[in-house]
């Protein structure tokens, strides 16, 4: 749906039917973009950076603090947990636009990335040792298969809104 879509003024759809995520006003960013999907990546793209430099501080912060060993796994386990909630803010308020359901969003939210994270192991493992592709290729393949699937999951299972809903009277 593009911005100059306006769901309002669709004949409404029959009860318990989805209607698209992007329920609330155009944001800024797709204002400009113009196009959810492109929006998604823009926004997958930014977290992916800050989930690097994320673990550079608390690699940082952790120095000397623990050992090293333990310093690595858990920078990276810190890193994933902030850049998470981070994740899920820009997405549902720049990409998906929704009101209401915040704690079900987000369960939801993180459900989806724990499977595209089960999905992105198990294929890049079965590519690799099955069809004996070569590990480096077959990752950016199979990451690439598994953000697009995750964008599908997010729209219609962790940002997912029915006609039948009541209305958004929690804050976002």
């Amino acid at each position: 749906m593009t911005t100059t879509d306006n769901p309002s003024s669709a004949a409404s759809p029959p009860a318990g039917t989805e209607i698209p995520a992007e329920s609330g006003p155009a944001g800024p960013l797709l204002r400009l973009v113009r196009r959810q999907e492109v929006a998604y990546a823009l926004v997958g793209g930014f977290n992916t950076v800050l989930g690097m430099v994320l673990t550079v501080i608390w690699l940082t912060v952790l120095h000397g603090v623990v050992s090293e060993n333990v310093a690595a796994a858990l920078s990276v386990a810190l890193a994933y947990c902030v850049s998470m909630v981070i994740a899920f803010v820009l997405h549902r308020t720049l990409v998906f636009r929704v009101r209401g359901h915040l704690l079900r969003d987000f369960i939801a939210f993180v459900g989806v990335n724990l499977v595209g994270m089960l999905l992105n192991m198990a294929l890049l493992q079965g590519a690799v040792s099955l069809l004996h592709a070569p590990d480096k290729p077959a990752a950016v393949v199979v990451m690439a298969f598994v953000a697009i699937a995750s964008y599908f999951g997010h729209r219609h299972i962790s940002f997912r809104r029915t006609h039948d809903a009541p209305p958004a009277t929690e804050a976002r």
